[in-house]
């Protein structure tokens, strides 16, 4: 599992075509959407990481939450300790295959001001 991530680029540098592939990084720990965010957190705390990239039970790449994400669920006045993963994942997250062109990558990832974007294949599975 891996996660492309945005490096800048130096001034005057050559323009290459590279792909998501080219510049993966290893990723922080993979988790269970069946997890509770208190869980997580630990997880997160233990891992020294700022993002925790979410997978259902078949290990389908769901989303990735960051620990802003967890914190904001966890001080809210609903929140339960029995609070998942998956009930607080909107919608399926953005993923990119490691194919896509990176200058691609970046650019959806400025758009959505992403720090970290999950790269998967073409069966969803985490990279």
């Amino acid at each position: 599992m891996t996660l492309a991530q945005m490096q800048p680029r130096p001034a005057g540098a050559t323009p290459v075509y590279r792909t998501v592939a080219d510049t993966m990084d290893p990723a922080g720990p993979q988790v269970c959407d069946d997890m509770t965010v208190e869980v997580a957190l630990a997880v997160m705390a233990s891992a020294r990481t700022e993002h925790l990239l979410i997978c259902d039970n078949d290990g389908l790449c769901t989303g990735l939450v960051t620990h802003a994400q967890l914190i904001a669920v966890h001080d809210d006045s609903a929140y339960t300790d029995r609070v998942q993963l998956r009930d607080i994942l909107d919608n399926r997250g953005a993923f990119t295959s490691p194919v896509t062109p990176i200058v691609e990558a970046q650019h959806a990832m400025r758009g959505r001001r992403l720090g970290a974007l999950p790269v998967v294949d073409e069966q969803g599975n985490c990279r």
